[in-house]
């Protein structure tokens, strides 16, 4: 045989890259004629770096963007950069160069990187955030939205470093700055925010529409988020104040044992109701609450308060209860006060023991009697109201109603309905994102920017010195004239939250280059929604909610006419590896970790590991985890490229598990991926030279080539409807049968003559792996005579007649316990079937000498007999 020629995968690979980029092979365009498939992944922040789990991710939704164009359908998939942000003004303070100098480059890097893949995306479409082409449409939908009442300004309560300035959230964790270490504090400052909440009840109503497309999981989230609460509203009269507390419960049924109130923190009355005995230690709780943010709620610290020194009124028992501000109560949900029934709500029961507040029973389990000095925790369950006036002996959850309508007849309560979800406050104390344009003047207010004056650029002109904003020191930024008066004003400092430029971007890159509007109408309008979304479930609730919200405002706007952007979403999994690490002491106290690549780590004996370069220093095998800088445990793509290429990289990342799942990585699994590309790559030489070859005797072995059209035939539809499911890793593995049967039987397959069905079945093969492993499959696709470029053939097609098999196999149970299995023609009657069960060998093993009852046939299904 004519020697085969080496699986050259850097050349193949580069040759086919580089003949669709000249081709402009995935270019799309608008074609009213063609049904359109918008695919688009979640587009990355610049880093400089891909790893794996970008590598999965990208390999996903090209394998669908491939798959689509398949079957003619006229795909849309881009790619650009989530560019801005604080991961760049961090680099800029750290190395010493511009945000955009770095972005930049690290873009270039990426680039590159991407396309080393083979990913299939129309480069022409290519956007980046921090582009002020991009970014001044966002600053004019921003002003648009002021002017309709849905973006506003007022004070709000951020975190505050005394040498950092304002800090977002991601900035100060557990009230220390992330930078220089020192105490963050909660400091009232003017912000900007967007009415997201105008919203809430068409968010909700929109989700029932992508049930059929989004996960379960990542519409309970969004619903928990907004957390749309219906509960009741009651008014406690505060003892020498005209103005009540109002509280929001959904529990008016334990209204009974209510024996003290708690406000939150931040509540603007909490100062004004304080009692001056009181005050000094108010002020103290307040700091200590301020430097801690929300983690006494999130972290379930010690519940801990401050009595006020007043008291207000009970409505239904007329008993005072004392007032507290209190580390738990969050003035982002209800009114920022709280009723608290400490017998029935644990967190209140332990507020009550610890500042020794009584505790009144208002619901019992029936039958039986609680005694509040005997409890050791509060009692939640349903139960029977006692102590709770005319409605004692009912259950508690019938009750509630009746109680609601009292308040509601009586004036000091009645229904409501309350939302988790607040306003979205857009506003970052930051240089590098995208300017608020906004103005303000001392005479005229705030002004927004005219359009015409858009964009408002950053300016490039700004040092860093790791204190504040430096748009703040920055006077030829801030310092302009009034668009309305013309006096001197200050430009707003503020920079956007990045969520912005994410919630609407898939809009965008339907005319990347649009310079009339945010994106040109008609190309808008046939592109979007987005018929497939991909990416990471750590973006399930802000980053989708934030780009639900944009869309309806962009729509009411008038830019868009659809409600929701994403038709379909998959949120696939992180890509983990095993750690290594040594462990050392500190002087502080405490063991101190150092963690190594896999690179760097070698197998000793018995199961041991130790260093590559210094066999002496015995190395910790860790979990597995998702893939981390800052535990060393990530695979650089490019050694992957380098050692193995592009398609084993591809074929590896969507082999191992659903897509779904979290994916481990595994050496061994890439070397397996490669060594099977290999394989196929050799088939395909080896049926070529079969091919052309002229002597081959034609018409033996007839058996051996039915079962390969006929497995041919099966694997298309299988591989077809698991595409289409997008249960990639069973596509795959059905592709890998119809590959070890054609290793196994080709040149058997050959030598009888049935070169045809060989030659068809390898073509098929190079098809159905065509989306996963691109360059290999067009390479052996040219090479067995396939017709044109594979990447633009038909899907192959599958005759269902060859995918039913002629016989099947039936479980044969005894007295219902499974005893053997009968291979029976497909169309076999009951009568032949019965009789081919009782002759099996392994079915007269518990037949004989007994007296069968009854044989039960179920065609197709089963066999059951009875024996005595």
């Amino acid at each position: 045989m004519k020697q085969r020629k080496e699986y050259a995968f850097t050349k193949i690979e580069a040759a086919w890259q580089k003949k669709w980029a000249e081709e402009k092979r995935w270019q799309a365009t608008v074609d009213p004629e063609r049904e359109k498939y918008y695919v688009l992944v979640m587009f990355p922040y610049p880093s400089g770096r891909i790893h794996m789990g970008h590598v999965r991710n990208y390999t996903i939704g090209d394998v669908v963007a491939r798959f689509k164009r398949t079957h003619g359908l006229n795909v849309l998939h881009p790619m650009g950069w989530d560019a801005l942000g604080m991961p760049a003004e961090t680099a800029a303070i750290e190395r010493g160069v511009p945000p955009a100098k770095w972005t930049y480059a690290n873009i270039e890097t990426m680039r590159v990187q991407l396309k080393a893949l083979g990913i299939s995306y129309d480069w022409d479409r290519e956007l980046a955030t921090c582009d002020p082409e991009y970014y001044r449409w966002e600053q004019q939908i921003f002003i648009e939205a002021y002017e309709r009442g849905l973006a506003y300004r007022k004070v709000a309560t951020l975190n505050w470093c005394h040498t950092h300035g304002v800090l977002a959230n991601e900035q100060a964790e557990g009230g220390i700055c992330w930078r220089c270490g020192g105490e963050v504090v909660q400091k009232e400052m003017p912000a900007w925010y967007l009415k997201i909440t105008d919203y809430i009840d068409e968010l909700l109503e929109g989700l029932e529409t992508l049930k059929d497309g989004w996960p379960d999981y990542v519409i309970r989230q969004q619903v928990n988020w907004i957390g749309k609460s219906f509960g009741t509203w009651a008014d406690f009269p505060i003892v020498g104040e005209d103005e009540p507390m109002r509280i929001f419960t959904t529990r008016p049924d334990t209204l009974f044992g209510v024996t003290f109130m708690c406000m939150a923190a931040e509540h603007p009355r909490v100062r004004e109701l304080v009692m001056e005995e009181q005050r000094g230690e108010l002020e103290a709780f307040i700091d200590k609450t301020r430097r801690l943010g929300s983690a006494a709620v999130d972290e379930g610290l010690d519940k801990d308060g401050v009595f006020i020194g007043r008291y207000c009124t009970n409505p239904l028992t007329g008993k005072q209860v004392p007032i507290f501000a209190a580390n738990f109560v969050v003035m982002e949900y209800g009114t920022g006060a709280i009723m608290a029934v400490p017998a029935h709500d644990q967190r209140d029961f332990e507020f009550a023991r610890k500042y020794d507040v009584p505790i009144d029973v208002v619901i019992t389990p029936p039958g039986e009697t609680l005694v509040a000095a005997e409890m050791e925790r509060a009692y939640v369950d349903e139960g029977v109201l006692v102590n709770s006036g005319p409605f004692d002996g009912r259950k508690n959850t019938e009750a509630m109603e009746g109680i609601t309508d009292f308040l509601d007849e009586q004036g000091i309560g009645g229904r409501t309905v309350q939302h988790r979800l607040r306003d979205w406050g857009v506003s970052r104390q930051r240089y590098w994102g995208c300017p608020i344009p906004m103005i303000h003047c001392p005479d005229c207010g705030v002004v927004p920017v005219p359009v015409e004056d858009l964009p408002v650029r950053l300016p490039t002109d700004v040092e860093f010195d790791g204190k504040g904003s430096p748009l703040e020191k920055l006077e030829s930024f801030w310092k302009v004239e009034c668009p309305k008066c013309g006096i001197d004003a200050r430009r707003d400092t503020d920079t956007m939250d990045t969520f912005m430029e994410s919630s609407w971007y898939q809009f965008r890159f339907t005319s990347p280059n649009c310079d009339t509007g945010p994106f040109d109408e008609a190309e808008v309008n046939y592109w979007a929604p987005v018929d497939q979304y991909i990416g990471g479930v750590e973006h399930a609730i802000m980053h989708l909610l934030y780009a639900r919200f944009f869309t309806r405002l962009m729509r009411d706007l008038g830019y868009l006419n659809v409600d929701e952007p994403f038709r379909r979403l998959l949120t696939q999994g992180m890509v983990c590896m095993e750690t290594f690490y040594t462990e050392s002491q500190v002087p502080e106290g405490g063991v101190k970790r150092r963690y190594y690549y896999p690179e760097q780590v070698v197998s000793a004996d018995e199961g041991r590991f130790v260093l590559a370069d210094d066999a002496s220093v015995e190395v910790n095998r860790g979990p597995v985890e998702k893939m981390s800088k800052s535990k060393n445990n990530v695979v650089d793509p490019e050694r992957i490229l380098a050692e193995y290429g592009a398609d084993t990289a591809r074929l590896f990342i969507m082999s191992d598990s659903p897509p779904e799942a979290g994916l481990n990585w595994s050496e061994q699994g890439v070397k397996g991926a490669y060594t099977f590309l290999k394989r196929v790559w050799n088939l395909g030489q080896d049926v070529s030279v079969w091919a052309a070859e002229e002597t081959r005797e034609e018409g033996g072995n007839e058996a051996l080539a039915s079962a390969c059209t006929k497995l041919m035939h099966k694997t298309i539809k299988s591989v077809t409807t698991d595409l289409e499911r997008f249960t990639f890793n069973t596509a795959l593995a059905r592709i890998r049968e119809l590959a070890n049967f054609l290793f196994s039987n080709g040149e058997a397959l050959a030598s009888a003559g049935h070169v045809e069905e060989l030659r068809a079945a390898t073509l098929s093969l190079c098809a159905l792996l065509g989306p996963f492993t691109p360059h290999m499959a067009e390479e052996l696709w040219a090479s067995l005579g396939g017709t044109g470029e594979l990447a633009a053939s038909p899907w192959p097609e599958y005759d269902e007649k060859q995918c039913v098999d002629e016989t099947v196999e039936l479980p044969v149970t005894v007295n219902g316990k499974l005893r053997a299995r009968v291979t029976v023609p497909r169309d076999a009657s009951k009568e032949e079937i019965e009789k081919d069960a009782l002759a099996n060998t392994a079915t007269q093993k518990w037949t004989d000498g007994k007296t069968v009852l009854k044989v039960i046939v179920v065609p197709g299904r089963i066999v059951n007999i009875v024996v005595r």
